[in-house]
């Protein structure tokens, strides 16, 4: 980013995509201009976790 631009956590979003491994989320979203803070794996108690949410929604990566 440049110096102008200045990220604000608050406007931060998550975006859930089903994968077999990071590469291929990666790939998936190589297309977007996201700069992507990390991904991590969903699962137990912590997917459990996030399926209760309105905003849960997931994307399946070819």
């Amino acid at each position: 980013h440049s110096k102008d631009e200045v990220i604000v956590r608050e406007n931060t979003q998550t975006i859930y995509v089903e994968a077999e491994t990071e590469e291929q989320v990666r790939r998936y979203l190589k297309e977007r201009n996201y700069n992507i803070e990390f991904i991590t794996k969903l699962e137990g108690a912590h997917l459990e976790y996030e399926e209760k949410s309105d905003h849960f929604n997931v994307e399946r990566a070819e």
